[in-house]
């Protein structure tokens, strides 16, 4: 798939957001420990998007009812629905000047007598030495996804089944979508939310 960018400027893909708050200390602590000197970009880039897939777990994994938005947040608790784990992992590699955006699929939620959806969101990390984008979706892994680093070729937590209604989205969003966002905002119970409340549009 294609690839479309919101913004043909690439410093758009570093700024910083309430929710991609790298300047807090927490975030500046976090890559301290994470990069050195020595990394390369790819290093870098494959370093974060491994911690925040494998050590900030999913909200729905571990039942865990509390809601993390910001990059902070999510530090603070590590833990987190897609959305706010998406915030962390662009707040770590902007912090770097690695160009990270937002990117969205539209997936089954329950597939029970009445299909539910829900958007998932991930992200799409800009390689310089390739000149090109890649998706990556630290959501966590668990047994049936298996999301992996791959500068060559995408491995994302999940498939799109367009037969079922599903959607993968081209676009790399410079900002995490106000939808996304507002649920987050919106809500203190992150399992009621997950169920019953993710946008199923963008």
């Amino acid at each position: 798939m294609k690839l479309i960018c919101q913004s043909a400027q690439m410093e758009d893909y570093l700024l910083e957001t309430p929710e991609v708050d790298y300047s807090h200390p927490l975030v500046v602590e976090t890559a301290k420990k994470l990069f050195q000197l020595e990394h390369s970009q790819l290093e870098k880039i494959e370093c974060a998007f491994t911690y925040v897939r494998d050590q900030i777990l999913h909200s729905l994994d571990i039942q865990d009812k509390r809601v993390t938005c910001s990059a902070s947040d999510v530090l603070q608790h590590r833990s987190g629905i897609c959305y706010a784990k998406s915030n962390l992992l662009a707040a770590l590699l902007r912090k770097e000047g690695i160009p990270t955006g937002f990117c969205y699929q539209r997936l089954i939620l329950f597939e029970q007598s009445e299909i539910q959806y829900c958007i998932h969101a991930l992200n799409a990390v800009y390689l310089a030495e390739a000149n090109r984008w890649v998706r990556l979706d630290a959501r966590g892994n668990k047994p049936g996804i298996d999301a992996q680093f791959s500068p060559s070729k995408e491995q994302l937590a999940f498939s799109v089944q367009e037969n079922k209604g599903e959607v993968d989205y081209p676009h790399i969003y410079t900002a995490p979508h106000p939808a996304t966002i507002d649920v987050l905002r919106k809500h203190n119970d992150s399992l009621y939310m997950y169920r019953n409340a993710l946008p199923e549009y963008i």
